[in-house]
């Protein structure tokens, strides 16, 4: 399928040949006929791309902090290597599509194939969108005139909170798509409008429409026409849809308000407000997300879980049923506002000077005979039979920034790399010289040339997606955790059980040259180990702390360092206790301590926090036996005391995945990828999951 993509890197906008997405669950697969650019926001995105890299740090301070830091605690060398991976990532652009419905993914009630919608999906020629996304369209409206719904319902939200009430005075400023459409719902809702725009064109538009227009660049002052308009009270509310780096904007709507007015920001301004301004007349301001309620929020829109209706009342996807239902009834128009209509391949016509269009909106056509096709092939290559050819599933930020880069220069063949919506998986399939980029995993597993799949998706999708391939005879690398609870685990104990293929788990610190030598100078013997990780605080929403998604950061991360301390003991884990910071830790936590009892008399602690200054080393490991002490910091340095002969190691940082993944290559080419004990796997995910359940207990659980 064709879907416009921006380079952060280059600027570039292209056309590019994708997989078309499959359908989720919760979901629905549409065909697009319209969709509708955004000329402010992909403006602003486009001109992001094509500025320098001292223009971005300038307007992006915030990152410029976060990247200072992680130099601190990483090191210029991969800060800058993973700075650059984020810039080589491609947006897609746009965000007002409207098609039918072609396919309806598991759990959607509210549609059929056929139906017509509008959605927030991009300028693609198929898009999948969560069904809280997706509106029917009345019969009666075009797709042109549907194509505004989305658009229409960002001014709609900062009409909501502006709460306007028949006969007040409403100023917007900036008359783009989104202030024009915004006038007119205000006019539909009673209101008396005053609306300014630099651009004499969009002026006229609103006058037609019955605004009170003017430029002030003919020479009327915004704050004196307003309050010569309202006979010196000034304004009761003034919606912002401008889009400009200025001050002068916020400080002129604080001016021409009435006391306790109420100012709501929808475009994007410079934001330096005097506080006399706003405190003499106590106004009230407030900035709007997007479409509304439920904008940002996956329970919402991923997971189909509806805001009750009685409690709130507009949620984005209601927003999106009364823009339509404004058009049908005629007091939204929306036809007028068009400029330009184009088929999506003349794409370079807006994109190629966007900064320089006058349009006010304009409209892709797509041709409504593409069908979808799940499989592109990207790079013509012939692939040696008995070699290990590799299916990679997973297109994320581990498989971009450790996998793909750590099986470089192993002579890896892989001929499919698989992403859901089909970017991803491309633009590394280009990069990495892989043979073809699918949204179909199924695929890879009927796809006899593949020997191993090698699985780095997000946690929930390990377990369903290791037994397919175990039960298609493939061999399967997983990014850890293998599974989530221990009814996965026995499934995927009965699936190896009676298949022929090889598991491995992605413990990767085992492998690492640190340990290695650590593990050379103590042995087998009985020891004592300290495990510490400065993990560093990730937001809460971040799908890891999801119990159900991500399985939290102790069964997803921590089971690192229970399998490191498997190894260097050379014994499994027989017992866990678990202690987590707080009154009452949530089964979730990421600030916890396990002590574990291994089989030959070991112990081992790891400490996992949050909580710790990102300038500390992330990771550290002590061990203690035989009257020797030895202490690895950061996988960059190990220090040895009372080992004779051995007083440091150092090396550049490397946790094990090159190591690790050269053996993986190595062994499926021997038909085998099993290079950690198939009982240590088992007895590492049992004891990250026995973990959890000593902190809800509140005592030591034994391992089977």
């Amino acid at each position: 399928m064709k879907q416009i993509l921006q380079s952060f890197k280059t600027g570039v906008t292209e056309l590019a040949e994708l997989p078309s997405p499959k359908v989720k669950a919760g979901q629905v697969l549409i065909q697009t006929t319209r969709s509708l650019v955004s000329l402010g926001t992909e403006r602003m995105l486009v001109e992001f791309g094509k500025a320098s890299l001292i223009q971005k740090a300038r307007q992006q301070p915030d990152k410029v902090k976060m990247v200072l830091d992680k130099i601190k605690a990483e090191g210029l060398m991969p800060t800058l290597e993973t700075v650059f991976n984020k810039l080589e990532q491609p947006l897609p652009l746009g965000y007002c599509n409207v098609g039918k419905v072609i396919a309806v993914g598991k759990g959607v009630t509210d549609f059929k194939v056929g139906d017509r919608v509008a959605s927030n999906g991009q300028h693609a020629e198929f898009v999948s969108i969560p069904q809280n996304l997706v509106a029917h369209i009345p019969d009666n409206i075009t797709d042109d005139e549907a194509a505004f719904t989305v658009i229409g319902s960002i001014g709609l939200q900062g009409i909501r909170l502006i709460n306007p009430t028949m006969g007040e005075t409403i100023v917007v400023v900036g008359l783009g798509l989104i202030g024009l459409l915004a006038a007119e719902m205000l006019i539909a809702n009673g209101c008396k409008v005053i609306g300014y725009d630099l651009d004499d064109k969009k002026v006229e538009v609103a006058k037609s429409k019955g605004v009170m227009a003017f430029n002030p660049l003919k020479g009327s002052d915004p704050v004196k026409f307003v309050l010569e308009n309202t006979n010196n009270i000034g304004a009761d509310g003034v919606l912002i849809t401008a889009s400009a780096k200025t001050n002068q904007i916020i400080s002129q709507a604080a001016q021409m308000s009435r006391k306790r007015g109420r100012i709501v920001l929808v475009g994007v301004i410079g934001l330096n407000i005097s506080r006399a301004e706003f405190y003499e007349k106590e106004l009230s301001f407030q900035v709007s997300c997007s479409y509304g309620p439920g904008r940002y929020d996956d329970d919402y829109e991923f997971k189909g879980i509806d805001y009750p209706l009685p409690f709130v009342r507009w949620t984005e996807k209601r927003n999106f049923e009364t823009v339509l239902q404004l058009i049908s009834s005629g007091k939204l128009g929306v036809k007028e506002l068009i400029s330009e209509r184009l088929p999506l391949d003349d794409f370079e016509k807006i994109y190629g000077d966007i900064g320089k269009s006058k349009s006010i909106a304009v409209l892709f056509e797509y041709n409504e005979n593409s069908k979808p096709e799940n499989s592109i092939v990207v790079t013509q290559k012939e692939l040696q039979p008995g070699t290990g050819t590799i299916g990679l599933v997973g297109a994320g930020n581990f498989t971009k920034m450790t996998l793909l880069p750590a099986l470089k220069g192993k002579n890896a063949q892989i001929k499919h790399i698989v992403s859901s919506g089909g970017v991803n998986g491309t633009v590394l399939a280009k990069k990495h010289n892989i043979a073809q980029s699918t949204t179909d995993y199924d695929l890879v597993l009927d796809d006899k040339d593949v020997d191993m799949v090698m699985i780095t998706t997000r946690h929930n999708l390990h377990a369903d997606m290791v037994i397919k391939a175990l039960d298609k005879g493939k061999h399967v690398f997983v990014e850890k955790p293998l599974a989530l609870n221990n009814e996965e685990l026995a499934a995927i104990q009965e699936s190896y059980s009676k298949n022929k293929g090889t598991l491995m788990i992605g413990f990767n610190r085992r492998f690492s040259p640190h340990t290695q030598k650590i593990k050379s100078l103590v042995g087998d013997s009985p020891m004592n180990v300290i495990a510490t990780m400065n993990a560093g605080a990730i937001p809460p929403e971040v799908w890891v702390h999801d119990m159900k998604i991500g399985g939290g950061r102790i069964i997803g991360e921590a089971c690192h360092y229970l399998d490191l301390i498997v190894f260097l003991t050379g014994s499994k884990i027989k017992a866990v206790c678990m202690n987590a910071l707080g009154e009452n830790p949530q089964e979730n936590t990421d600030n916890a301590s396990i002590l574990v009892k291994l089989e030959n008399g070991s112990t081992g602690v790891v400490n996992y926090f949050a909580n710790g200054s990102k300038s500390y080393s992330k990771e550290r490991l002590e061990v203690f036996s035989q009257e020797k002490t030895l202490i690895m910091d950061n996988f960059i340095k190990t220090r040895g005391y009372g080992t004779k002969g051995f007083s440091k190691l150092k090396t550049k940082l490397d946790k094990g995945h090159k190591a690790q993944f050269g053996q993986i290559i190595e062994k499926i080419k021997e038909g085998s990828v099993e290079l950690i004990p198939y009982d240590e796997l088992i007895n590492v995910t049992k004891a990250s999951f026995a973990a959890i359940q000593s902190l809800k207990e509140g005592k030591w659980i034994e391992i089977e």
